[in-house]
């Protein structure tokens, strides 16, 4: 299958190397921390970290911000607000919300892979206020309702 591929504007303020695909098959993006010092997050602790990176998108596109399974599962470290969507017209720093969802302090040091980044296709909305909306078989039935 063929992919698009865009040219996308990005400022990198750190030492770290751009985000790139790890392999052909890859969706996602690492992003890398930007510290001046260790970050140690103690159990249940979050923080707001830094990557050094500034990006234009296209518009009608975003990125997610995804948190990285093998750090999940091996440090229990994670995002919250997660995925964290950064819009095309945002020019901040992409920056990371981390939490220590372990039991143990975790160390994260400037350059380690915090997080991935997936670029996706936004679609508009166009509210139409209707006075009913059709029926399904589902109806309200939700948090855990659909399974049998």
């Amino acid at each position: 299958m063929q992919h698009t591929v865009f040219n996308v504007n990005i400022i990198n303020r750190s030492d770290n190397p751009l985000p790139h695909y790890a392999t052909d098959g890859s969706s996602g993006m690492d992003l890398r921390a930007w510290l001046p010092g260790d970050l140690v997050l103690q159990p249940m602790e979050r923080s707001l970290v830094p990557t050094g990176l500034f990006i234009e998108l296209p518009e009608g596109y975003e990125v997610q911000v995804r948190p990285r399974s093998g750090l999940a599962i091996k440090q229990g470290l994670t995002c919250l607000n997660s995925p964290g969507t950064v819009d095309a017209d945002y020019r901040g720093e992409l920056k990371v919300i981390l939490i220590n969802l372990s039991t143990e302090p975790q160390t994260i040091r400037s350059g380690d892979r915090i997080a991935q980044m997936v670029m996706q296709k936004v679609e508009k909305i166009n509210w139409q206020p209707v006075e009913a909306i059709n029926e399904t078989t589902r109806g309200e039935g939700g948090f855990g309702h659909t399974g049998k």
